[in-house]
């Protein structure tokens, strides 16, 4: 699917669309450049999701979860770590089956070290397992206040 996006607003209202319609186990992974909006899509998100605290991006602390909605948002960052060692020994591996919503941002650091869209694939065997499943989105900003949001579902 591909949504054109013209303003931070936008964005937010499509993350809210998704965060509305979220189910436990659901596994966001988001690619993008620095600035591109990944953090407002979050942002839209949690609100869908009725989760009413401030949003922002975990770049520091690698994660960020907020509870309050119907249901928890993992929201991790990991434009930090620059290794497939440093992805493996950060522990994401918990937030890959939820009992919430988990968002990651910078999801293309995870491939050296783990191939998602495998991963769900090969789990989604027993249909108990990531009932979810997995949303693949890439912003891109082709002008300086538009976005095209890309983004492919997998394992559902």
């Amino acid at each position: 699917m591909e949504v054109l996006s013209h303003s931070a607003a936008d964005t937010e209202a499509l993350g809210e669309a998704w965060g509305r319609t979220a189910r436990a186990g659901w596994v966001v992974g988001l690619s993008g450049d620095l600035g591109a909006g990944k953090t407002q899509l979050v942002k839209g998100l949690a609100r869908g999701l009725g989760i009413t605290a401030r949003v922002h991006s975990p770049t520091f602390t690698l994660v960020n979860v907020y509870r309050g909605g119907r249901l928890p948002l993992f929201h991790l960052d990991l434009y930090r770590l620059e290794t497939a060692e440093q992805i493996r020994s950060a522990g994401i591996e918990e937030y890959l089956e939820p009992d919430g919503v988990t968002v990651i941002e910078w999801v293309e650091r995870i491939d050296a070290a783990l191939s998602l869209e495998s991963w769900v694939l090969s789990q989604k065997r027993d249909a108990r397992q990531m009932a979810g499943g997995y949303r693949r989105a890439t912003i891109e900003t082709p002008g300086e206040n538009e976005r095209r949001i890309l983004y492919e579902d997998f394992g559902d």
